[in-house]
């Protein structure tokens, strides 16, 4: 039985002291509702993707998405964590329910309230997603273990600091025309590849463009069984999904191979029976924009080392062969970590269904993505479809 996004809800991401955890799930729950066309009582399951981690002291959260409607009430309720891939884990988790019969209609919310402390009690928390024996508990941060990533590949390939820069300068010029943004200004390459005041080095060489943002901001999904979407408005298809999770420890794997991710991308397509440039276009976990590159090569776009050239010919802008992040990423976007995951794939959804407004990719009918938890460790690429 195959599975559908039938509709979606999304918030701006960026602070919002007005809204607390609870609020942010409950925003979007009933706005998927409504836009899929479905009554809540249609609905079989909810999942949640969450990270917290000590963000917020609710550690018990599942049943925050019945809120939105009574009918809700006595549905099952999970919360799901897999670090930042959290929002993908659930959509998963889900589509594992649906195909096995266990469920016809699922709500998936993926949420974060991460900027109710401070910003170094975020550091340590996102810290802890790492191996933190060999890592944290050394004292590395997140922008450290990117850090040391880039600089294996310069060390391999070359100095690419001006690479990252024109990552970041597309993404930030892409999320002027997405309305959920965080940031919605064009930086420009040259504010992006200096050193400055406003854009310091946050862990040499990635500077302060080089990394995502710390965001509160919720998504959710209503996905369907076949059989229901047909009756529905709008109906997105996975046509293949894949998780590979690799092991945790830096020490024990070649990090800038991006060896996880590379396999997710590979099983995913050899399921689809497509090859990349199969796709319309692509949204990619740029947490830092070394990711953003390493993932270009991981897809199978470019061999290894040879990334860059894809934005010095034009690929992966969105006028190119395949636009990468036409949404300004998680760099320009934000990065709410249980959000994001469900963020990509309704904003992929958005696009198949012609509906991405600014946003919008011509012709778009093969949308790949790609959400990936910790440091390349578990690692989640759909490749989707409409259905009709």
């Amino acid at each position: 039985m195959g599975v559908c996004i039938v509709g979606w809800a999304h918030t701006r991401f960026g602070r919002h002291d007005e809204l607390d955890l609870e609020a942010l799930v409950d925003s979007v729950s009933g706005q998927a509702i409504e836009h899929a066309r479905i009554s809540a009582a249609d609905i079989d399951a909810t999942w949640l993707g969450n990270l917290n981690g000590g963000f917020v002291p609710d550690n018990f959260c599942s049943s925050f998405a019945l809120n939105a409607d009574p009918a809700l009430r006595w549905k099952p309720a999970t919360r799901v964590e897999n670090a930042c891939a959290s929002g993908s884990a659930a959509i998963f988790s889900a589509c594992d329910a649906i195909e096995a019969g266990r469920a016809r209609i699922a709500l998936v919310v993926g949420a974060e309230k991460m900027t109710a402390v401070s910003g170094q009690e975020v550091t340590r928390i996102l810290a802890n997603a790492s191996y933190v024996k060999e890592e944290a508990g050394t004292g590395m941060t997140f922008p450290g273990i990117f850090a040391q990533i880039a600089r294996q590949y310069f060390a391999r390939f070359g100095d690419h600091s001006a690479t990252l820069a024109r990552i970041a300068a597309k993404n930030h010029r892409n999320g002027v025309s997405n309305p959920w943004a965080q940031v919605r200004k064009d930086l420009g390459f040259e504010f992006c590849n200096t050193v400055s005041e406003k854009n310091p080095f946050i862990a040499e060489p990635l500077r302060k463009t080089d990394c995502s943002l710390v965001s509160d901001g919720a998504a959710a999904v209503i996905l369907a069984d076949e059989k229901a979407s047909r009756g529905l408005p709008r109906a997105v298809r996975f046509r293949s999904r894949a998780q590979v999770n690799d092991i945790l420890p830096m020490s024990r794997r070649e990090a800038d191979a991006f060896e996880g991710p590379r396999r997710a991308w590979a099983q995913a397509l050899a399921a689809a029976r497509c090859k990349i440039f199969d796709l319309s276009l692509v949204e990619v976990h740029d947490c830092f924009t070394i990711a953003e590159l390493l993932a270009y090569e991981a897809m199978g776009l470019a061999d290894r080392g040879a990334g860059a050239r894809l934005l010095e010919d034009g690929t992966v802008y969105p006028t190119g062969r395949l636009p990468v992040n036409v949404s300004g990423g998680l760099k320009a976007k934000g990065h709410p970590i249980g959000a994001t995951g469900v963020s990509m794939h309704a904003l992929a959804a958005m696009q198949l269904t012609g509906q991405a407004g600014e946003m919008q990719v011509a012709n778009a009918r093969l949308a790949g993505v790609f959400n990936m938890g910790g440091a390349a460790v578990a690692n989640y690429v759909s490749i989707l479809e409409p259905l009709r």
